[in-house]
């Protein structure tokens, strides 16, 4: 049962629909900006290893604070928490836009200002996902799922343009500029809508305690449940791998193209491109009746279709088929598993638990993305030059040279993914997590009785 929201402001689909709309909005405007700080931070440094340390330092104070974030979103309004969370985002770009204007601007203050907007996002997601649970009925989970992946697919692809003209045309401080007034935007269609806050089950009743017991409490509940368990150690180990290849797409686009920014804003586009079809397809469809299909085919699909042909390719026409295709599984994946977590977890606790899903999920993810940046440049690089180690075995797959050591590294990581997924098949834990568990609709209505 949700709870009872105020007439004056919409709720439901359509008070989501305008939420989704602001989040679009300003999706684009981070997007831009991350591409603007790509190509910036690619012509300072030269290195695959500064990607990989802006991710970091801007993953790590979300992963780590998730646990206490979500204790605190299950008490506190969740509308606020996800108005806070955009602000902070904000800001963050206002000092870079200040910095920048002021010739000041450092690669260690990607670092800072990163670091500071991934301790506010780790508030967002599990609030976002929340909210999802009491705004909507649960037949919409999945499209609900799909719409945001179809709002940060789109984002892709008209960003890497737009920032590719823009830097052109008004500079990294125009590209700034327009991130904030998309944050302001999305500030504003949330305070047009009601987020209902969750009436409380008996599982949340009896879970409250002090704030450090309740960080935990997502941690219990998954632990005394074991296909959901498994099921998130599943993400931990395709999350590790993954980050291998992902984190080097862009430095691999540049050093193969001469620091072409044209020709990674293609791929990007066709990244984005993929994924909004994805997502509309998902909004659509639904996704499979079994959603778990959803979860381990999509995975290996993400990798053997997507991430091991980026790896292969010769060109950016290549490159962007493989974006494409690797993109558009994507809001499969995530949405069938979004939609059984919400499904399985009553809401007055999912911002705890959606929390403890994501530190156990991504947990391992930082320690990749320390080690992705010297394996490129110091390893892989290295050996894939001519007459180096690796080049002869390796190079007839995916030539020599600048950028080759990268693409072998996608081509690995696409392999091992992919192989993750199919072996979860093997799992029954995984593959009838749907049926070992009861929804939490259907388990409030067994506790209120006929």
């Amino acid at each position: 049962m949700l709870a009872v929201v105020t007439r004056t402001r919409p709720g439901g689909m359509a008070g989501f629909t305008l939420v989704w709309a602001g989040q679009l909005l300003s999706l684009l405007g981070s997007a831009m900006t991350a591409f603007a700080i790509t190509i910036w931070a690619w012509q300072e440094t030269g290195q695959a290893t500064t990607l990989a340390l802006v991710g970091l330092f801007t993953f790590a104070p979300t992963m780590l604070l998730s646990p206490i974030a979500g204790a605190l979103v299950d008490r506190w309004n969740r509308k606020l928490v996800m108005m806070l969370s955009d602000l902070a985002s904000g800001l963050a770009t206002i000092a870079m836009l200040a910095l920048y204007q002021a010739g000041a601007l450092e690669i260690w203050h990607l670092y800072l200002l990163g670091a500071w907007s991934g301790a506010f996002a780790a508030f967002q997601f599990p609030a976002y996902s929340a909210a999802i649970s009491t705004m909507l009925p649960q037949r919409h989970y999945a499209r609900a799922s799909g719409m945001l992946s179809l709002a940060e697919s789109a984002s892709g692809i008209a960003a890497p343009v737009l920032a590719g003209l823009l830097l052109a045309a008004v500079g990294v401080a125009g590209v700034f500029l327009i991130d904030i007034v998309t944050f302001v935007i999305a500030v504003v269609t949330l305070l047009l809508v009601a987020v209902p806050q969750p009436v409380a089950s008996a599982e949340g009743t009896a879970a409250r305690g002090g704030l450090w017991r309740d960080a935990g409490y997502g941690f219990r509940y998954i632990l005394a449940r074991p296909a959901l368990l498994r099921l998130q150690l599943l993400f931990t180990v395709n999350n590790f791998i993954a980050v291998f290849g992902t984190v080097v797409v862009a430095p691999m686009v540049l050093a193969r193209t001469g620091s072409d920014q044209l020709a990674l804003a293609g791929v990007h586009a066709a990244m984005g491109a993929g994924g909004v079809a994805g997502g509309l397809a998902l909004s659509v469809w639904g996704g499979p009746r079994r959603r778990i299909h959803g979860v381990l085919l999509g995975m290996a699909g993400y990798g053997l279709l997507g991430t091991l042909p980026l790896g292969l390719g010769p060109s950016q026409p290549w490159w962007m088929v493989a974006a494409f295709v690797g993109a558009f599984i994507v809001p499969l994946l995530n949405g069938s598993s979004q939609a059984i977590w919400q499904a399985k977890v009553a809401p007055d606790v999912q911002g705890r638990v959606f929390a403890a899903r994501r530190f156990i999920a991504q947990g391992t993810a930082p320690l990749a993305m320390v080690a992705v940046g010297p394996v490129a440049d110091r390893v892989m690089e290295p050996a894939m030059q001519p007459g180096a180690g690796l080049a002869e075995a390796f190079g007839p797959l995916v030539g020599v040279g600048p950028g080759a050591g990268m693409a072998l590294m996608l081509v690995l990581a696409g392999a091992a993914t992919g192989l993750v997924g199919l072996l979860g098949y093997l799992s029954p834990l995984v593959r009838d997590v749907e049926s070992r568990l009861p929804d939490h609709a259907d388990a409030a209505v067994s506790e209120s009785g006929p």
